[in-house]
């Protein structure tokens, strides 16, 4: 009954809101930098701040150290003018960027980590260097710390995390076996913060947070969290319990947003990141940062502008003709033909020729590549560029792969690594998700 009351409430007090008969609210926002695009922006960010929290919270969250009081979670979401889509970029916390001039500032404005805006300026200077450097109008900001992170996945109702290997992170706590997980708001804070894992660095940890969004998302579509108004108004509620927002975002704002996003299938969803050029851009004094690719990353600012879909667009991400999921760099090769391996060394790959102990005749058929078990993904790069090799698995502990070449003719592909491609190329939520993974049901904290 009190359910009820509450609903009628709160769908009397939206009933009137422009956007349920079909105008834009637009009254309570104030002027941008930008002008008005197609569709609706949303920044939404997790800030790196230890002021306030006990030793006991800094402990339970493991987050001891110095916080840089800094922005360590940064995604742009679009939701299309049609409400039929919804594209989520995450901007690595390392983006070497020139910041918004900082309010009651003479001077020209400082180029730094695009993280470190936040420090500057609080929330309004994030927001306008955001807007300067993609060319877009923000129209909503969402803004958490650790404990609102923490408490909005709890008051949500948990998250699902997965992985295929075990995940190790001494800096984060994070500490999971391979396979899917529901965990609690604790758990999920040390899914989306762990950097010291393989990969490492922000683009797989960017991944895991698309992934933990995209599984949180679709888990409150099923439960009905946000179906209708009043549901999605219940779940708005419980979002602003842990969540701030600028003056600009009212409560039938996100509604409207949440009740758009959860009639979206995952397929109607999409994720990616910003391309990077240099993945370490080292400048004095502020470190190694991120240079993005300056035509890659113009064309996906360039297409949520225009309002039109990240996936497929080749101007984002060209689709090289062999694509290596793994760096060829780091995949040490021994292999028993002189020529094989001066082309696999041409690919990058670390090669140790051993054709002085080559047989006199070879075996019949192709190559054969013996991995170390556990080694799947650079098998797979190493056997794209040798077209029709087979691959035998081997129970050793070292991590070289041995290439015997058989007496078929042997042809060496050029593959291209692209870690852009690789680990932050544009997917569906659909090929995010951990439905699929093999289930741990264990409540990891």
């Amino acid at each position: 009954m009190r359910r009820l009351t509450v609903g009628l409430a709160l769908l009397s007090s939206l009933a009137t809101a422009p956007w349920l008969t079909g105008h834009a609210e637009s009254a309570t926002n104030a002027p941008s930098a930008q002008p008005a695009g197609r569709g609706t922006n949303i920044l939404i960010v997790g800030i790196d701040s230890r002021s306030g929290l006990s030793s006991a919270e800094k402990r339970r969250l493991h987050v001891g150290g110095q916080g840089c009081e800094c922005t360590d979670v940064m995604m742009l979401v679009h939701l299309s003018e049609d409400e039929h889509r919804a594209s989520v970029v995450s901007i690595p916390r390392d983006s070497y960027v020139q910041y918004a001039t900082p309010a009651g500032s003479a001077g020209p404005a400082p180029r730094a980590k695009i993280n470190g805006a936040f420090k500057l300026g609080r929330g309004p200077l994030a927001v306008r260097t955001v807007e300067k450097v993609t060319g877009l109008r923000i129209d909503h900001y969402l803004e958490t710390g650790f404990t609102g992170f923490e408490q909005t996945v709890n008051n949500l109702g948990g998250a699902t995390v997965c992985t295929d290997k075990p995940l190790k992170d001494e800096n984060s706590g994070l500490d999971i076996t391979g396979g899917t997980h529901r965990v609690d708001g604790n758990g999920a804070l040390r899914y989306a913060r762990a950097r010291h894992i393989n990969r490492p660095g922000d683009l797989g940890r960017v991944r895991r947070q698309q992934r933990l969004l995209a599984d949180m998302l679709e888990d409150l579509t099923v439960r009905g969290a946000l179906t209708d108004p009043v549901s999605a108004a219940f779940t708005a509620q419980t979002l602003l319990e842990s969540v701030r927002t600028d003056e600009r975002t009212s409560l039938s704002d996100l509604v409207r947003i949440g009740w758009a996003l959860g009639r979206l299938s995952p397929e109607q969803t999409e994720f990616a990141t910003v391309p990077i050029s240099d993945f370490d851009h080292r400048v004095p004094g502020v470190g190694s940062t991120l240079i993005w690719h300056e035509a890659r990353s113009r064309a996906l600012w360039d297409a949520l502008s225009a309002d039109r879909p990240l996936m497929g667009d080749t101007r984002i991400l060209p689709v090289p003709e062999t694509r290596a999921e793994t760096n060829p760099a780091g995949i040490r090769v021994r292999v028993d033909d002189a020529t094989v391996a001066e082309a696999l060394r041409r690919n990058k790959f670390v090669v140790t020729d051993t054709s002085a102990s080559a047989p006199p005749v070879r075996p019949a058929g192709p190559p054969v590549i013996t991995y170390p078990a556990g080694h799947e993904a650079d098998a797979a790069t190493l056997a794209a560029a040798l077209p029709g090799a087979r691959l035998q698995a081997d129970p050793r502990t070292d991590a070289v792969f041995d290439i015997a070449v058989g007496s078929d003719p042997v042809g060496v592909r050029t593959v291209t690594y692209d870690r852009n491609v690789a680990e932050g190329a544009p997917v569906t939520a659909g090929q995010l998700r951990c439905a699929d993974w093999t289930t741990a049901p264990a409540l990891h904290r």
